[in-house]
């Protein structure tokens, strides 16, 4: 972010790195997402048998609003969400399907 220059108005402030280390985890902890998954949203996660004749539900509802959560929030494709939440799911090993 560069600010403007309170010296001349057309000229912008230049910042410099001076300690790279530093910056560099910096820029890695950007990039660090933490979730937290209550026991009772991991019993919820997979829907229960409709007991109805037909292809039977993959996702609870739960499941679902976290998934249009995570979307929205992160502004991203749905193969993405996708791969986001699979990711999660095999990270806290917790059975999909």
């Amino acid at each position: 972010m560069s600010k403007r220059s309170k010296v001349h108005p057309t000229y912008k402030t230049k910042y410099r790195v001076a300690n790279w280390p530093e910056y560099d985890r910096a820029l890695v902890r950007r990039g660090d997402l933490t979730l937290w998954f209550t026991p009772a949203a991991l019993r919820t996660w997979t829907p229960l048998p409709t007991g109805l004749r037909g292809g039977q539900r993959k996702y609870s509802d739960p499941c679902v609003e976290l998934a249009l959560t995570l979307k929205r929030l992160f502004r991203l494709p749905w193969r993405s969400v996708e791969g986001l939440l699979g990711s999660l799911l095999k990270l806290i090993r917790c059975r999909t399907r």
